[in-house]
């Protein structure tokens, strides 16, 4: 009976927690920027901001981005284009979902406060003198993002 409430305990705080253990506290993003024609353009100057802090990174190139709940402002300024502006909705990942149904309470609350329960979109493709929002929800493996463009 004592190994067993052991075993118990220790099953309960290995499951807590669960999307930090699956996850880093950062993940790849790889941003692409396009002209306002379509043509695509490399080298502009990206800010990636979310509550963790700010990212900066080279259109055409990935760079790691810090988790969070709260969603990414993305802008990408280029000599010659109007700004590209966009965000990226974090969702919650399967580390989250774990918890929730295996780790209960506890673990979804530690691992939303770290941010590691949640995902940006992995690939996007601004486009300057547009503002654009990408949803991981619609992201398809080995493609970007297909963005919703925001009214003005």
């Amino acid at each position: 009976m004592k190994f067993a409430t052991i075993g118990a305990v220790v099953g309960a705080l290995a499951l807590s927690g669960c999307a930090s253990v699956m996850n880093d506290s950062t993940h790849p993003m790889k941003v692409e920027t396009k002209g306002e024609t379509g043509e695509m353009i490399t080298g502009a100057d990206c800010k990636l901001t979310n509550d963790y802090g700010s990212f900066n990174v080279k259109s055409g190139d990935t760079t790691q981005i810090r988790r969070s709940g709260k969603d990414l402002d993305i802008l990408c300024t280029h000599p010659g284009n109007p700004d590209a502006t966009a965000r990226a909705v974090s969702r919650a990942n399967s580390g989250m979902y774990g918890n929730i149904i295996l780790g209960g309470g506890i673990g979804a609350l530690i691992d939303h406060n770290k941010g590691t329960a949640y995902t940006y979109p992995t690939w996007v493709q601004l486009q300057f003198g547009k503002s654009l929002v990408f949803d991981r929800s619609t992201e398809q493996n080995g493609q970007p993002v297909t963005p919703a463009e925001v009214a003005k």
